[in-house]
């Protein structure tokens, strides 16, 4: 099999996963308020078989973040029902991050190498940009909410950011958020709404905290620039 029917296959899995999550009306069962009425039993088979109910959740939270499918916030919230606020951001944290970067691989092998070839003196400049500060312009869109975060898993699988960087920036920067959320869920008898969550402050707070290390690296590059220091003379 060639490589064109190999990304043909991984693009017919992928769609059957997703037409059977909504087949089965799995996205209905993923509200607020199935949570809230869940939340005895959830927690009974946490406390009964804590390490199958820890599996479980990762292995529909992983694919679901792969593929965009929607309850992933309802899921985090969930975790903090079950888990409490410390374990379950541990366990949303890698399995977010763990699927954010298979959606970013996946796009990369499928559409990556074919734009890199049918784009690549176009796209020069952003690479070397990339690879000079992508780290930090993805720090910022992770910390602010405004950025869909399936989006920026696609359009970096297009870049030639290393997935390792795209994996730890990914990790620290959808960390606060990722608290946010379960924190919030392990309160959840006082949540009436998930949009309630997000306050403007706190989006504001995240927007200000992603944007100081690239203003600041700016800041530096420009001192350096300024006093004709080398990057080595500070």
């Amino acid at each position: 099999m060639g490589q064109l029917g190999r990304k043909l296959v991984i693009l017919a899995a992928l769609a059957v996963i997703a037409l059977l999550f909504f087949y089965f009306g799995l996205h209905e069962h993923l509200t607020l308020e199935q949570i809230k009425e869940s939340q005895a039993e959830l927690n009974r088979l946490y406390a009964d078989k804590p390490l199958l109910v820890i599996g479980a959740f990762v292995g529909i939270y992983i694919p679901m973040v792969t593929l965009s499918l929607p309850g992933a916030t309802i899921l985090a919230l969930a975790a903090g029902a079950m888990f409490g606020a410390l374990t379950g951001t541990v366990i949303v944290s890698f399995a977010s991050t763990i699927g954010a970067t298979l959606a970013c691989a996946i796009s990369r092998y499928i559409l990556g190498n074919w734009v890199q070839a049918r784009f690549g003196d176009r796209l020069a400049r952003i690479n070397r940009g990339i690879e000079r500060e992508g780290a930090f312009y993805l720090f910022t869109m992770r910390l602010i909410p405004i950025f869909p975060f399936f989006v920026i898993n696609l359009v970096m699988g297009l870049t030639e950011m290393p997935l390792r960087t795209f994996y730890w920036v990914s990790q620290v920067g959808m960390l606060a958020g990722t608290f946010v959320f379960v924190n919030a869920g392990s309160q959840i008898a006082q949540i009436e709404s998930v949009s309630g969550i997000l306050s403007l402050d706190l989006i504001l707070s995240f927007a200000l905290l992603g944007l100081f290390p690239l203003i600041a690296k700016k800041a530096i590059n420009f001192y350096r620039r300024k006093t004709g220091r080398s990057q080595t003379g500070l």
